[in-house]
């Protein structure tokens, strides 16, 4: 399925590198395990090969759906539901799926938010987990440093 080198996505945890592939015995089983050097956290992971389906683990996209991103994280029209635990709630499940698309969205509205009402202090914990992981795969795509990609993602989100 993937290969050493390999650049993926880990839903919740962002874009990580296979940097190895090795076999493992654990509670009596031996089973082959990607070993992942994640990204924002700088940790190693060691996931089962026969759970990459499962964790819905998947390669980053290409360099050519970019601006699809971006266009997303400009798009002024926005409607922001305004009982904040729905909203966590909605979040929370369009981060879960690892879908850039839906992370993207996500910043920008969480974003938008704090730029006109503020943010509770557990939406400000998900926007920065949030912006972890749409900058860990857009730095990845782009070959930029993740600090750069989340300024220049302030910059997208031009919503006042």
């Amino acid at each position: 399925m993937f290969s050493i080198g390999d650049k993926i996505i880990y839903p919740m945890y962002g874009a990580g590198i296979i940097e190895s592939i090795e076999e493992k015995q654990v509670l009596g089983e031996r089973k082959k395990y990607y070993i992942i050097n994640m990204i924002i956290s700088q940790i190693e992971i060691s996931i089962p090969i026969d759970n990459i389906c499962k964790l819905g683990i998947r390669y980053i996209i290409d360099e050519n759906q970019v601006d699809e991103i971006i266009s997303i994280l400009k798009h002024e029209n926005i409607d922001i539901e305004e009982k904040w635990n729905k909203r966590y709630r909605d979040n929370m499940d369009k981060i879960k799926t690892g879908d850039i698309y839906e992370i993207a969205i996500v910043v920008r509205d969480l974003i938008a938010q704090d730029r006109k009402k503020g943010l509770s202090a557990g939406e400000k914990k998900m926007l920065s987990e949030a912006k972890d992981m749409i900058s860990s795969e857009l730095s990845l795509v782009l070959d930029k440093d993740t600090q750069e990609i989340k300024n220049l993602i302030e910059m997208w989100v031009n919503i006042d």
